[in-house]
């Protein structure tokens, strides 16, 4: 599993001009999962990035987590996280 984590202020995502998903603060997340991935490795991931101290506190140092100042998870599978590109044409066969 491959995950790209972004703080934002606000996201959406959008599907054919209609909004499906959308969050103020909080972490947007690009999700890749893999043809290995267990269920196993989900929970622990899913653990691990509400616990990320990663928003600043009252002195601007990262000791924060998406928990603790109440934030939202906005969750975007991107299966070309597992993209080959070894020859000329993107190989998507692990994702």
């Amino acid at each position: 599993m491959k995950l790209v984590i972004q703080r934002v202020t606000n996201a959406s995502v959008e599907v054919e001009g209609e909004i499906t998903g959308q969050i103020d603060e909080g972490l947007m997340v690009l999700v890749g999962f893999g043809q290995t991935d267990t269920e196993k490795e989900v929970e622990y991931l899913a653990r691990k990035l509400t616990k990320l101290r990663i928003f600043p506190d009252d002195e601007g140092r990262m000791n924060l987590s998406v928990k603790d100042i109440g934030g939202k998870l906005l969750l975007v599978p991107q299966f070309t996280l597992y993209g080959k590109t070894k020859k000329n044409r993107p190989s998507f066969h692990k994702a």
